[in-house]
């Protein structure tokens, strides 16, 4: 994958020539309604032409690469495949394919800088010769960056039927499922979800079910609710029975606990149950995990920050979700939903009392609209990203970043 930012004067035409790919196949990953109609600033994803190729009885490797318009070599070279003739029938072969068409004055050395890639790796990919002779509008393949391997874990809140069509779209992507959330109750039960079509489209891709439980809903913040659970031990130990009920009866392998609003008062007792759910489910076999606000500091003030213990989590759980976004909230005044700024001093204090191996950076896949000027209470309209790009084109405005 890469972005490309447009430029002023750019169509989708000269972009897609410029990579060496279609414009339909630009169009139909970005999510882009007209062709025609692009701004400047549009960061557009440009199509790798990638394929998951299910090896079928009597296929070779010679006729897969040259199905696909490439070399054995570079397959063996994405796949981990150490012998040429062992491949099965059902066996997935991942085939990436990112071509870049070679501009006038440009040389190799150039464009492997550009991607990120060694020059030596440019160049036996592409069978070249002589390194120093390189022509404009010559295609090039551009070899796949070695990437560290990351865990992702999805929240979603579309549950019953209507999730299975988006779980199945990005299930290949993720690590974790996380529907949510299993809203607790005063007396330590739980309120209920349609969680099991997500979880079942999940498992067709592997992917790891991790049960999501919280205070709060739409209408309460939650605060008195988390002091009443966290402050009785009768309570307290209701929910981790009915929660490890769930957990059982849903197959779920962890747990993320989202408990936000907590009053200051009751951050220890927070953490106490934190540990007492980490010793009643580790012996069970599973994993606990927690959503926390974006601090930059441990002495910063407020009801979302002050009893979430940076410290404490990062020894206690077994990973922790920075929820690095909602700087832009939608019934306060306009400004970025992930400011970058925010987030790097968020980051900055975090790796510095959690263990970094222990971290998930949070990520907004959503925007707003306020109106202007801004009306203190006015809430903002709450849209995806796509809806974004699709109205800045639709008005002709420019996309900018600070």
């Amino acid at each position: 994958m890469h972005i490309h930012v447009v430029k002023s004067g750019e169509t989708l035409w000269q972009i897609a020539n410029y990579y060496g790919v279609s414009v339909a196949s630009i169009t139909q990953i970005n999510g882009l309604q007209d062709p025609n109609r692009i701004v400047v600033g549009l960061a557009l994803v440009i199509p790798t032409e990638d394929v998951y190729y299910t090896v079928q009885p009597g296929d070779t490797l010679w006729a897969i690469a040259r199905r696909y318009g490439t070399t054995v070599e570079f397959i063996l070279q994405n796949n981990q495949i150490a012998d040429p003739g062992n491949i099965y029938p059902g066996m997935v072969i991942y085939i990436p394919a990112l071509r870049y068409r070679v501009q006038p004055g440009e040389t190799l050395w150039q464009i492997a800088q550009r991607y990120g890639v060694s020059l030596q790796n440019l160049i036996k990919v592409n069978n070249i010769t002589n390194p120093d002779l390189v022509y404009p509008g010559t295609v090039l393949v551009i070899p796949r960056k070695s990437r560290p391997v990351i865990e992702v874990n999805g929240y979603i809140y579309i549950l019953g039927q209507q999730a299975v069509p988006i779980v199945r779209e990005v299930g290949r992507h993720l690590t974790y499922l996380s529907p949510f959330a299993y809203l607790i109750r005063e007396d330590g039960s739980l309120q209920s979800i349609d969680d099991s079509p997500a979880i079942q489209a999940g498992r067709v891709d592997n992917v790891i079910p991790m049960m999501s439980i919280t205070n709060f809903t739409s209408t309460s913040a939650g605060q008195n609710l988390a002091s009443v659970v966290l402050n009785s031990t009768q309570i307290t130990n209701n929910l981790l029975e009915n929660i490890l009920g769930v957990m059982r009866d849903k197959r779920y392998e962890g747990l993320n606990v989202d408990f936000e609003n907590v009053l200051p008062r009751d951050r220890e007792a927070y953490n106490r149950f934190l540990q007492l759910t980490v010793d009643r489910l580790h012996p069970e076999g599973y994993f606990v995990s927690t959503a926390v606000a974006p601090k930059a500091s441990a002495t910063q003030p407020g009801l979302l920050y002050e009893a979430h213990d940076y410290p404490a989590h990062g020894r206690i759980v077994d990973f922790v979700i920075l929820m690095t976004y909602e700087w832009g909230y939608r019934k306060g005044p306009p400004q970025a939903i992930s400011p970058l700024n925010q987030i790097r001093r968020v980051l900055d204090y975090a790796v510095s009392v959690i263990p970094r191996d222990k971290i998930f950076f949070g990520f907004q896949i959503y925007a707003r609209d306020w109106l202007l000027p801004h009306v203190q209470g006015q809430e903002a309209e709450t849209f995806s990203v796509q809806e974004a790009i699709n109205r800045a084109i639709r008005y002709g405005v420019t996309i900018q970043y600070d």
